[in-house]
């Protein structure tokens, strides 16, 4: 006796095993027909097919079939004709739409694709071979490299505005050595993150970065030549080294640690009820001790191999933001649309015709030193009406500049609304705009 195999979908499988059902008399047409999603005529035309057939009748006749709609041949010869020809390094995507723009084939994306991979002019992506990461030892000490990044998350969930939370991760031991809630990855972010964990730990051997414009110089061809960063310069100054990382798996400690953060430090503020950068900053000396305890790992090697900073080494002076302005003879130099005019003193007049540094903190205070001697200076304004449109702005950096921008935007709003020459009309129509727009209050 032959046995006969019957290959069926887990559909017919359902269907068959209600038609046995029906056959055995457990279960009735009605029944079964509702439950099948069919009319009652439909149902016996099975439960026919069924007594005839067995359970093979239940099997789709246009299995093994051409679809009615499959294109001639000759279409599909005319169109590989073409990209073969023509088209041999496009995507299936662009590929179409040539096809279609210059040569009135009708075939859709997906034929298309099929069919370049069947003729192996195309290879899917899960087919290509996969990047190999190659693993990379830890480093065997303390402080030899701490990889560093920032992580732009809903930290706080609905109860803040999204923020971002600088990392620092020793590579030798996973531990978190700095974490800081900021606005923004901006350089003076990362002044007083570096600074705080100076404080705490001593100078490391060496940062470990991503390729963002606060630690490298990303335009190809810099005005200034190949200079360092504000944060370069500061860490040069302090005799540590930045590496900047090829791809983010080459700096998987941080990147694996952003994964752990955004799940445990969330739900952490959210059961400390913390809802404000201040209140988190408070709180991450505690997180990061509990953290430290929990995923830690001893190095390879005991010794530490952080530096302490040494006396001559002012930081505050190295987290400044610094710039060169050349001193004229009348002992002035511009710094940000602002006229400075210097005290004419000794070392001023040394300077004519050459350069000080502009020191600027965070706050905005600006001072002018050269050679670590102060100069006392008067800022004169001019132009501080003037915006700056077009200007070029990082993507880490278009949250934080946004908010500036609608807080002016805000500020011009409301002074318009106090002129007298605008009409009701116009004054209403601001007054929506207000209530509308994203972080105001109406």
């Amino acid at each position: 006796m032959t046995t006969k195999y019957v290959t069926m979908s887990v559909p017919e499988l359902n269907r068959a095993e209600l038609i046995r059902r029906v056959h055995e008399r457990r279960l009735t047409q009605l029944n079964a027909a509702e439950t099948l999603g069919v009319s009652l005529r439909q149902l016996q035309r099975l439960y026919r097919a069924y007594k005839a057939e067995g359970p093979a009748g239940l099997v789709s006749k246009k299995r093994g079939r051409a679809s009615n709609r499959r294109l001639p041949p000759e279409a599909r010869v005319a169109a590989m004709e073409a990209v073969v020809s023509r088209y041999a390094d496009f995507g299936p995507t662009l590929a179409h739409e040539k096809l279609v723009e210059l040569h009135g084939v009708a075939v859709s994306v997906e034929t298309l694709r099929q069919w370049m991979i069947a003729d192996g002019v195309w290879t899917p992506n899960r087919q290509r071979n996969a990047r190999v990461q190659q693993p990379r030892m830890r480093r065997a000490c303390l402080g030899e490299l701490v990889q560093i990044d920032g992580c732009d998350h809903e930290w706080f969930e609905q109860r803040a505005e999204r923020c971002v939370l600088l990392v620092f991760v020793d590579d030798a031991t996973s531990q978190l050595m700095e974490l800081l809630f900021c606005r923004s990855e901006s350089t003076f972010a990362y002044f007083t993150s570096a600074r705080r964990y100076l404080d705490a730990h001593g100078k490391p051997v060496a940062f470990y970065s991503d390729k963002a414009g606060v630690f490298r110089v990303n335009h190809k061809q810099p005005k200034g030549g190949e200079g360092f960063t504000q944060f370069g310069r500061a860490m040069s100054e302090l005799n540590v080294d930045i590496i900047c990382a090829n791809t983010p798996a080459a700096k998987g400690r941080v990147e694996r640690a952003h994964q752990t953060l955004q799940d445990r430090l969330v739900k952490e503020l959210r059961l400390n009820n913390i809802s404000t950068m201040e209140q988190g900053n408070q709180f991450l000396p505690r997180f990061m001790s509990d953290y430290n305890r929990r995923f830690s790992r001893p190095a390879r090697n005991p010794y530490n191999a952080h530096r302490p900073v040494l006396s001559h080494e002012d930081l505050n002076d190295i987290f400044t933001w610094q710039e060169n302005r050349r001193v004229s003879n009348n002992l002035t130099l511009n710094y940000k649309s602002v006229l400075y005019l210097l005290e004419p003193t000794d070392a001023a007049r040394q300077l004519r015709g050459k350069y000080a540094t502009v020191y600027e903190t965070e706050d905005g205070r600006v001072s002018v030193k050269q050679g670590g001697v102060h100069l006392p200076a008067t800022a004169f304004a001019r132009d501080q009406a003037r915006v700056d449109q077009a200007a070029i702005v990082e993507n880490k950096l278009l949250g934080a500049v946004l908010e500036d921008i609608r807080a002016k935007q805000q500020l011009r709003s409301e002074q318009a609304l106090a002129s007298p020459r605008l009409t009701l009309r116009d004054k209403e129509l601001i007054r929506r705009s207000m209530e509308t727009a994203p972080g105001t209050s109406p």
